[in-house]
């Protein structure tokens, strides 16, 4: 086990989870001098064009908490009908040589009109899985999430990639 390895806080400052999920992984790369992965994750909601987007960890401010950004999207999505959502994840692999792989996992979903359920974080009481009886991520408990998850299928699409015979 490597231990010791430290590096400052990352910042996302492009506009695509992509870019973000390389940036950091480069960055990482940069300070220890090893292959790095890095995510990063959007939730995707139509109604509001695509929003939050790259902006879903600070929607309702730079210093917004999980609660304020629930809150800011459920007022924004008030009287809406089409509720439809995805979170959406970029895994970037970054080597030290500078290759890059990336993989993506979507999960597909909607807003809830409340807030149901007590485990997860951030934006789970109100992202409904109809594939899932349409309970909200914070009704499902964790290992059932963590099979169906955005993050999940990323890492799972990447894995994938990986075993392909032209990859690194």
């Amino acid at each position: 086990m490597v231990t010791g390895l430290e590096w400052p806080e990352i910042d996302e400052p492009y506009d695509t989870l992509e870019a973000n999920a390389i940036h950091k992984a480069r960055m990482v790369v940069g300070y220890t001098g090893m292959a790095a992965l890095a995510d990063d994750t959007g939730l995707e909601v139509a109604a509001l064009d695509g929003a939050p987007g790259v902006f879903t960890a600070r929607f309702a401010g730079p210093d917004a908490t999980y609660a304020d950004n629930v809150a800011k999207l459920v007022r924004e999505l008030d009287g809406v009908s089409d509720r439809s959502a995805r979170f959406r994840t970029v895994v970037a692999l970054v080597y030290t040589d500078g290759a890059v792989v990336t993989a993506e996992g979507v999960l597909e979903g909607r807003i809830a009109n409340e807030r149901r359920g007590s485990f997860g974080f951030g934006y789970d009481p109100v992202f409904e899985v109809e594939a899932m009886g349409n309970r909200t991520l914070a009704e499902i408990p964790e290992h059932e999430k963590n099979q169906i998850s955005h993050r999940a299928l990323a890492l799972h699409e990447l894995a994938r990639i990986l075993s392909e015979p032209s990859q690194p």
